[in-house]
Protein backbone atom coordinates (compact mmCIF):
# COMPACT_ATOMS: atom_id res chain seq x y z
CA UNK A 1 0.00 0.00 0.00
CA UNK A 2 3.17 2.16 -0.24
CA UNK A 3 3.26 3.28 3.64
CA UNK A 4 6.59 2.85 5.70
CA UNK A 5 5.64 2.69 9.24
CA UNK A 6 2.48 1.64 11.53
CA UNK A 7 1.08 3.04 14.85
CA UNK A 8 -0.67 0.67 17.23
CA UNK A 9 -2.21 1.04 20.49
CA UNK A 10 -1.07 0.86 24.25
CA UNK A 11 -0.50 -2.69 25.05
CA UNK A 12 -0.90 -3.32 28.80
CA UNK A 13 -3.86 -5.69 29.74
CA UNK A 14 -7.06 -3.27 30.53
CA UNK A 15 -10.21 -4.30 32.67
CA UNK A 16 -11.93 -5.70 30.38
CA UNK A 17 -14.60 -2.59 29.48
CA UNK A 18 -11.57 -0.76 28.14
CA UNK A 19 -10.26 -3.19 25.69
CA UNK A 20 -8.90 -0.16 24.01
CA UNK A 21 -5.60 0.22 26.31
CA UNK A 22 -5.90 3.60 27.73
CA UNK A 23 -7.05 2.31 30.93
CA UNK A 24 -4.05 0.00 32.52
CA UNK A 25 -4.86 -2.26 34.86
CA UNK A 26 -1.70 -5.00 34.61
CA UNK A 27 1.25 -2.37 33.21
CA UNK A 28 2.77 -6.13 33.02
CA UNK A 29 0.81 -8.00 30.92
CA UNK A 30 0.14 -7.64 27.07
CA UNK A 31 -3.36 -7.40 26.39
CA UNK A 32 -4.88 -10.48 25.14
CA UNK A 33 -7.15 -8.42 22.55
CA UNK A 34 -4.00 -7.64 21.13
CA UNK A 35 -2.38 -11.17 20.68
CA UNK A 36 0.45 -12.90 23.14
CA UNK A 37 3.87 -10.96 23.27
CA UNK A 38 5.58 -13.42 21.36
CA UNK A 39 3.03 -12.74 18.75
CA UNK A 40 3.60 -8.93 19.10
CA UNK A 41 7.08 -9.66 18.68
CA UNK A 42 6.50 -11.15 15.54
CA UNK A 43 4.56 -8.62 13.93
CA UNK A 44 6.49 -6.19 14.55
CA UNK A 45 9.50 -8.79 13.35
CA UNK A 46 7.35 -9.44 9.95
CA UNK A 47 7.22 -5.59 9.25
CA UNK A 48 10.82 -4.85 9.81
CA UNK A 49 11.15 -7.02 7.45
CA UNK A 50 9.42 -5.21 4.96
CA UNK A 51 11.34 -2.11 5.92
CA UNK A 52 8.36 -1.04 7.71
CA UNK A 53 8.33 0.81 11.27
CA UNK A 54 6.47 0.21 14.59
CA UNK A 55 5.32 3.37 16.60
CA UNK A 56 3.61 2.46 20.30
CA UNK A 57 1.00 4.33 22.03
CA UNK A 58 1.72 4.82 25.05
CA UNK A 59 0.26 6.37 28.57
CA UNK A 60 1.94 7.85 31.57
CA UNK A 61 -0.73 9.74 32.72
CA UNK A 62 -3.36 7.41 33.83
CA UNK A 63 -4.57 3.52 34.72
CA UNK A 64 -7.77 2.48 34.17
CA UNK A 65 -11.45 3.66 35.37
CA UNK A 66 -11.75 0.69 37.27
CA UNK A 67 -9.49 0.59 40.32
CA UNK A 68 -10.93 -0.80 43.12
CA UNK A 69 -11.60 1.53 46.35
CA UNK A 70 -7.93 1.09 46.90
CA UNK A 71 -6.14 0.99 43.99
CA UNK A 72 -4.78 -2.63 44.87
CA UNK A 73 -6.61 -4.12 41.68
CA UNK A 74 -3.72 -2.24 39.20
CA UNK A 75 -0.19 -3.88 38.77
CA UNK A 76 1.94 -3.12 39.96
CA UNK A 77 1.27 0.75 40.45
CA UNK A 78 -1.39 -0.70 43.05
CA UNK A 79 -1.18 1.84 46.03
CA UNK A 80 -3.33 5.66 46.66
CA UNK A 81 -0.35 7.14 47.44
CA UNK A 82 0.92 6.75 43.42
CA UNK A 83 -1.88 8.41 42.58
CA UNK A 84 -3.34 12.38 42.68
CA UNK A 85 -6.39 12.81 44.68
CA UNK A 86 -9.51 12.69 42.48
CA UNK A 87 -10.97 15.79 40.99
CA UNK A 88 -12.23 16.67 38.04
CA UNK A 89 -9.83 18.73 35.72
CA UNK A 90 -10.65 23.03 35.26
CA UNK A 91 -9.30 23.38 31.95
CA UNK A 92 -8.32 27.01 32.95
CA UNK A 93 -5.23 26.35 35.65
CA UNK A 94 -2.79 23.88 34.77
CA UNK A 95 -2.18 23.00 38.07
CA UNK A 96 -5.66 21.05 37.93
CA UNK A 97 -5.12 19.53 34.12
CA UNK A 98 -1.51 18.06 35.48
CA UNK A 99 -3.43 16.89 38.72
CA UNK A 100 -7.08 16.11 38.45
CA UNK A 101 -8.70 13.32 37.12
CA UNK A 102 -9.16 12.80 32.76
CA UNK A 103 -12.78 11.21 32.13
CA UNK A 104 -12.87 9.46 35.81
CA UNK A 105 -9.31 7.59 35.07
CA UNK A 106 -6.96 7.35 38.06
CA UNK A 107 -4.44 9.94 37.42
CA UNK A 108 -0.61 8.78 38.02
CA UNK A 109 1.46 11.14 40.34
CA UNK A 110 5.04 11.19 38.47
CA UNK A 111 6.06 13.29 41.23
CA UNK A 112 6.13 10.13 43.47
CA UNK A 113 9.72 8.32 43.03
CA UNK A 114 8.92 5.04 42.52
CA UNK A 115 6.08 6.01 39.78
CA UNK A 116 8.44 7.92 38.20
CA UNK A 117 11.28 5.42 38.15
CA UNK A 118 8.46 2.86 37.35
CA UNK A 119 7.22 4.49 34.24
CA UNK A 120 11.08 5.24 32.64
CA UNK A 121 12.13 1.62 33.46
CA UNK A 122 8.65 0.38 31.67
CA UNK A 123 9.18 2.24 28.53
CA UNK A 124 13.12 1.40 28.34
CA UNK A 125 12.09 -1.94 28.68
CA UNK A 126 9.22 -2.22 26.16
CA UNK A 127 11.06 -0.34 23.69
CA UNK A 128 14.06 -2.80 23.87
CA UNK A 129 12.37 -5.83 24.19
CA UNK A 130 10.00 -5.90 21.56
CA UNK A 131 12.18 -3.14 19.40
CA UNK A 132 9.68 -0.59 18.45
CA UNK A 133 11.07 2.43 16.26
CA UNK A 134 9.33 5.20 17.99
CA UNK A 135 6.02 5.83 20.73
CA UNK A 136 3.34 8.16 20.02
CA UNK A 137 3.04 9.72 23.85
CA UNK A 138 -0.82 9.71 25.27
CA UNK A 139 -2.35 13.19 27.34
CA UNK A 140 0.92 15.12 27.28
CA UNK A 141 -0.09 18.22 28.32
CA UNK A 142 -1.53 16.64 32.02
CA UNK A 143 1.88 15.54 32.83
CA UNK A 144 4.55 18.17 34.12
CA UNK A 145 6.80 19.13 31.53
CA UNK A 146 9.94 17.92 33.34
CA UNK A 147 8.96 14.28 33.34
CA UNK A 148 8.57 14.26 29.34
CA UNK A 149 12.56 15.16 29.33
CA UNK A 150 13.31 11.68 31.29
CA UNK A 151 11.08 9.91 29.69
CA UNK A 152 12.10 10.46 26.28
CA UNK A 153 15.70 9.78 26.91
CA UNK A 154 14.50 6.79 28.56
CA UNK A 155 12.86 5.52 25.42
CA UNK A 156 15.32 6.41 23.51
CA UNK A 157 13.65 6.70 20.30
CA UNK A 158 11.43 9.15 18.07
CA UNK A 159 8.83 10.53 20.28
CA UNK A 160 5.32 11.69 18.92
CA UNK A 161 3.48 13.58 21.19
CA UNK A 162 -0.65 14.45 21.86
CA UNK A 163 -1.02 17.91 22.94
CA UNK A 164 -5.08 18.54 22.51
CA UNK A 165 -5.16 22.58 22.74
CA UNK A 166 -5.74 25.02 20.18
CA UNK A 167 -2.86 27.25 21.21
CA UNK A 168 -0.48 27.02 18.62
CA UNK A 169 1.94 29.08 22.29
CA UNK A 170 0.62 26.04 24.01
CA UNK A 171 1.38 23.36 22.53
CA UNK A 172 4.85 24.65 20.81
CA UNK A 173 6.23 24.79 23.82
CA UNK A 174 6.00 21.50 24.70
CA UNK A 175 8.93 20.63 21.23
CA UNK A 176 10.96 21.22 24.13
CA UNK A 177 11.00 18.09 25.66
CA UNK A 178 9.87 15.34 22.89
CA UNK A 179 10.78 14.96 19.29
CA UNK A 180 7.83 15.98 17.72
CA UNK A 181 3.90 17.15 18.43
CA UNK A 182 0.76 16.49 16.32
CA UNK A 183 0.02 20.35 14.81
CA UNK A 184 -3.74 20.36 17.02
CA UNK A 185 -3.98 24.00 16.52
CA UNK A 186 -3.87 23.98 12.70
CA UNK A 187 -6.34 21.11 12.84
CA UNK A 188 -8.62 23.48 14.61
CA UNK A 189 -7.85 26.00 12.40
CA UNK A 190 -8.69 24.15 9.24
CA UNK A 191 -11.48 22.75 10.63
CA UNK A 192 -13.04 26.36 11.65
CA UNK A 193 -11.98 27.68 7.67
CA UNK A 194 -13.05 24.60 5.54
CA UNK A 195 -15.69 22.85 7.77
CA UNK A 196 -17.67 26.24 9.34
CA UNK A 197 -17.20 28.34 6.50
CA UNK A 198 -15.13 31.20 8.55
CA UNK A 199 -12.29 33.52 7.14
CA UNK A 200 -9.22 31.92 5.29
CA UNK A 201 -7.78 34.90 7.51
CA UNK A 202 -7.64 32.84 10.64
CA UNK A 203 -5.09 30.61 8.63
CA UNK A 204 -2.29 33.25 8.04
CA UNK A 205 -2.82 34.65 11.71
CA UNK A 206 -2.09 31.06 13.19
CA UNK A 207 0.79 30.67 10.63
CA UNK A 208 2.42 34.01 12.16
CA UNK A 209 1.57 32.62 15.85
CA UNK A 210 3.82 29.48 15.19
Amino acid sequence: MGFDAIWISPIPHNAEPDYHGYGALDWERVNEHFGSSDELKSLISAAHSKDIWVMLDVVANHSTYYADPDFGNISPLNLPEYYHPKCDIDWSSQYSVEHCWLQGLTDLDQEHPYVRSYLKSWIKRVVSEYDFDGIRIDTIQEVPKDFWTEYAAAAGVFQMGEVYNTSAPYVGDYQKYVTALFNYPMFFNLHSVFGQGNSMYEIRVLYDQE
